[in-house]
């Protein structure tokens, strides 16, 4: 049997935004939380489809042909493959679930890019 994970306590521990933390697992994903805070960069996972959970705060999503808009406890899954650019006018909360070792900037890399740390 795992453990409860309390995602408020797990996101008290850091302040740094577009740094994904790995608070458990789910077979072969990752259950990340992360702080958003700014624009991403347009970026694509080849591989997995990428679920977005707000937790708090409002995230708006750009894609090549729509922009979706995401309040608390709402999600979306950007299918794989798909370019998207999460953008947070504000900070934003989220619980991210993807394949174990997936890049938080996808294709693109660059300065983004972050290791998700297991806290």
């Amino acid at each position: 049997m795992g453990d409860v994970i309390n995602l408020a306590a797990k996101l008290a521990l850091f302040d740094d935004h577009w740094a994904p933390r790995i608070v458990g697992k789910l077979n072969d994903y990752d259950l990340k939380v992360v702080k958003l805070l700014g624009e991403f960069v347009w970026h694509s996972h080849a591989d997995t489809d990428e679920l977005f959970l707000v937790l708090k705060g409002l995230l708006r999503i750009e894609l090549r042909d729509r922009t979706v808009e995401l309040s608390p406890f709402e999600v979306f899954v950007v299918p794989r493959g798909v370019e998207h650019r999460p953008i947070a006018e504000a900070e934003v909360e989220v619980l991210l679930i993807e394949p174990a070792g997936i890049v938080n900037t996808g294709d693109a890399g660059g300065p983004m890019t972050a290791a998700a740390v297991v806290i």
